[in-house]
């Protein structure tokens, strides 16, 4: 398997940018919770640092940005993802010489810049991935991505609350920065796309056109319904899933935590990788259907660990084989989504495609809610496999539709 990511230098560099999309991410979420909570800010100070997400869900407002404009340097795609690095490196340096309990405005400000600056990577680094890999590589490419960015939340999440706990703050938000830092040199020594590939000709191009192309295409309603539906069980079944192992089964936080970041992870980076060594021999609509169907039934050992009661070896192997098909699943989406953007407008149509997949995933939360006080944690899974069924059926109108 590895050998495809020595041999492969679209493939290496995919996954090697991965680390770069991750490490902002708890930088500006648990992380900088975990520096406020220390430093003794109010609850309601801290309760407002989840608006510093804003800018992962709306990113696809300034993507036809990166479309329209280049940089003078490094060629398309690339530019923005050195100039979005740096900027991080920057605003990363200057959080670290704050202090939450004396400027927690400024550090707010400077952090949601840094969620700004982190969004516009993404865009960047997803479009450059999508024109980068070839359609059979797509589903390594992705693979390789989320174990990178599953490592670089590690690193930038539990690392990094290990070394402020012996360094300080300052120090681990300046070490945090040297990484980000280091990642432009990924940047620089990463494969250029094809120079065929042409910017829109005017801004208002580049924000009408990618939305004309999508609606013009046949069975494009479908197609949408699939994006928002695809994960939606899935997203439904993990929404309530700490809350259901704490509070309704009475694991410790010590097992579910062990559980979930060292099962979990290992199953959902291995099941990306299996997912993507599999894509090399099957169609997308097939890896889609193979690992849409076993996505769903994944969910059902939550329910036999409902009906079993608080078992850890159920535990353990009901949250490894969901995140294993989890990650197939996720391999064989995302190399969906990138299947379908148009190369001219690839920023702005991965971003939208995204945002509009992550819809579906926060709507979970109250019907979720709902469901499990309502009719109990049995009915309630068994609710999330029968959830997941729709996504699958809309596979049919679209199958002639996946390869484009």
């Amino acid at each position: 398997m590895w050998s495809h990511y020595v041999k492969n230098r679209r493939i290496l560099f995919t996954l090697l940018l991965g680390f770069s999309c991750g490490l902002p991410v708890a930088l500006t979420g648990a992380t900088l919770q975990a520096w406020f909570t220390q430093s003794g800010v109010s609850v309601l100070a801290i309760g407002a640092l989840s608006l510093i997400g804003l800018p992962y869900t709306f990113k696809f407002l300034w993507s036809p940005l990166l479309d329209r404009f280049a940089l003078p340097f490094l060629g398309r795609r690339r530019d923005w993802i050195f100039a979005t690095q740096v900027g991080l490196c920057i605003a990363l340096f200057a959080m670290a010489h704050f202090d939450p309990g004396l400027h927690a405005a400024a550090i707010g400000a400077a952090a949601l810049t840094v969620a700004f600056i982190a969004a516009s990577q993404d865009i960047a680094i997803d479009a450059y991935r999508t024109d980068l890999l070839l359609p059979d590589e797509r589903g390594l490419g992705t693979a390789g991505f989320i174990f990178a960015y599953r490592m670089a939340t590690l690193t930038s999440g539990g690392l990094a609350l290990l070394l402020a706990d012996r360094l300080g703050w300052r120090i681990t938000y300046e070490i945090m920065a040297i990484l980000v830092g280091l990642s432009t040199l990924t940047t620089y020594l990463a494969p250029s796309i094809s120079d065929r590939i042409k910017a829109p000709a005017t801004l208002a191009a580049a924000i009408i056109e990618p939305f004309k192309d999508f609606f013009k295409r046949k069975k494009i309603i479908a197609i949408l319904l699939f994006i928002l539906l695809y994960k939606f069980g899935d997203a439904f079944a993990l929404s309530l899933m700490s809350f259901f192992l704490l509070k309704g089964l009475g694991f410790s936080l010590t097992a579910v935590g062990v559980a979930h970041k060292t099962f979990g992870l290992f199953a959902t980076i291995t099941g990306a990788f299996v997912g993507g060594i599999l894509m090399t021999r099957l169609s997308i609509w097939c890896a889609l259907l193979l690992f849409g169907i076993l996505q769903a039934f994944s969910n059902l050992f939550f329910m036999f660990l409902a009906i079993a009661g608080k078992s850890y070896l159920w535990m353990v192997s009901s949250i490894f084989i969901e995140a294993f098909c989890s990650g197939m699943g996720t391999a064989a989406f995302v190399a969906f989504i990138m299947s379908i953007c148009h190369h001219q407008y690839t920023a702005t149509q991965f971003a939208f495609l995204s945002s509009f997949a992550a819809l579906g995933i926060r709507l979970t939360g109250p019907l979720a809610a709902f469901v499990s006080t309502r009719y109990g944690w049995v009915n309630f899974y068994a609710l999330s496999f029968l959830l997941s069924l729709p996504g699958l059926l809309l596979l049919i109108p679209i199958w002639n539709k996946v390869e484009l």
